[in-house]
């Protein structure tokens, strides 16, 4: 869909509260119902449903009536909220030419107040060209559910991140000035990319340069992943600049070792092929090739010292967050383990609750028994059966209290709800009183 920055001039403040309705339906809706963005927006007199259509009118919402009466927004809505934001925080005042297409973004020219020219990308996750989003990157992570507007959202924190902790420890990388939802702003690089250069004057310099920083790359725990002659800007001086950051992962991911051989390989073949550079003697024999090619000087993942810095845990790249993840799971098994120790260890402590009360039981049984032997001693045996029936008697009183002790201490206090009371009195002097009540009442 083509940035038509004509249309901002046109929308007014309720244009954009209704857009925003949208945006915030859109969290938990794929289509907004009309009545929660009437809500959301709150319109008066019913002004939500004539800027609806307004917008419907430019393209900056689509509607859908397959289920219920319904919006959502498009890519086109979806820019205007970005461009108005950073308008109005003043990063820039006008949008001008189209500089680049990819299959995932594009990217605009901007200018500021001062005449300053600054580069815009808007991402753009879903075309056609570029549906396997959820295979190939790991936006969603551990969600299921997503659309693409998130998606690119996501797309654009990323690599604003990433292109932010480059500069700070730098590495040739733009500028990154802002970011807001899925647009990235940031200096433009005066420069091509390497694809459109047919001739170098210094092949082996710029070559160097291009492999020293894939090496320092994964030296500070991160590999591009996408490093070729099309995400290498090279200026008039020959100076190269990386660009294309989202797809990055870290030197902790399972298959980090295939994407840094397929970034050098990239490299490799290019320089071969465009500037004539020889990097191997024979190249026929694969077998040979491969041990040639080692001993001339290719990087090998394996070799590379990984602790100049800790970048991937920093930002949280791909593949070190599910080792993070995988430690956050065993710290909490080992927490339940002790959380189900703790629970074993009040069972043992009721158990021997009851066991106690078991024992001073028996043990007053006891001594009632010798107290009634006594007895039975000095008394005569006429007395004897009163005696055992009255001591029987208040031994299991005294028993049944402290069995009712024992449990309630073993169930912690929990209290039986059921009571005698929900016994109804059927046929009885109860149910004849109310029924002449209600023959009363009726009357």
């Amino acid at each position: 869909m083509k940035l038509d920055v004509n249309v901002l001039r046109y929308l007014s403040k309720d244009d954009f509260r209704v857009l925003t309705a949208v945006e915030m339906g859109m969290r938990n809706h794929e289509i907004v119902p009309c009545e929660l963005i009437d809500r959301i927006a709150r319109l008066k007199h019913g002004g939500t449903y004539k800027v609806l259509k307004n917008l419907l009118k430019h393209k900056l919402v689509h509607h859908d009536s397959s289920k219920y009466d319904g919006f959502r927004l498009t890519y086109l809505g979806y820019d205007f909220l970005a461009i108005k934001t950073l308008v109005n925080r003043g990063i820039f005042n006008g949008v001008g030419r189209q500089i680049g297409v990819g299959k995932e973004s594009d990217i605009f020219e901007v200018v500021k107040e001062d005449g300053t020219v600054l580069a815009m990308k808007l991402h753009r996750l879903g075309r056609v060209s570029f549906r396997a989003v959820k295979s190939k990157r790991d936006y969603l992570r551990h969600r299921s559910s997503y659309n693409w507007l998130y998606l690119s959202r996501l797309a654009a924190l990323k690599e604003f991140a990433f292109m932010k902790a480059l500069e700070e420890h730098g590495f040739p990388v733009p500028q990154a000035v802002d970011c807001n939802r899925h647009c990235v702003i940031m200096s433009l690089v005066p420069g091509y990319p390497l694809v459109q250069v047919k001739e170098l004057q210094n092949p082996d310099v710029v070559f160097e340069t291009i492999i020293g920083a894939v090496i320092r790359l994964a030296e500070y725990g991160l590999i591009h992943c996408d490093f070729n002659e099309f995400n290498i800007m090279i200026d008039d001086d020959e100076k190269v600049t990386m660009i294309d950051f989202p797809q990055m992962v870290s030197v902790s991911h399972p298959n980090a070792q295939m994407y840094f051989d397929r970034d050098v390989e990239c490299i490799y073949k290019f320089f071969a092929k465009r500037y004539n550079m020889s990097f191997e003697e024979n190249e026929n024999d694969s077998n040979g090739l491969e041990v040639e090619i080692d001993e001339v000087g290719r990087p090998q993942f394996s070799e590379i010292n990984k602790n100049s810095g800790f970048l991937d845990k920093e930002l949280a790249a791909s593949g070190f967050t599910r080792k993070d993840q995988d430690e956050l799971e065993k710290l909490t098994e080992v927490e339940l383990e002790k959380c189900s120790d703790l629970e074993d260890e009040g069972t043992v402590d009721e158990e021997d609750i009851n066991n106690t009360n078991v024992k001073q039981l028996e043990s007053l049984h006891l001594a009632k028994e010798d107290d009634n032997r006594q007895v039975v001693d000095e008394h005569d045996p006429e007395d004897e059966g009163e005696a055992e029936s009255e001591d029987d008697a208040e031994l299991e009183k005294s028993l049944s209290k402290q069995r009712r002790k024992a449990i309630q201490a073993a169930h912690r206090g929990k209290r039986n709800f059921a009571s005698r009371n929900t016994y109804k009195d059927k046929g009885g002097k109860s149910s004849q009183n109310s029924k002449v009540h209600k023959q009363l009442s009726g009357w």
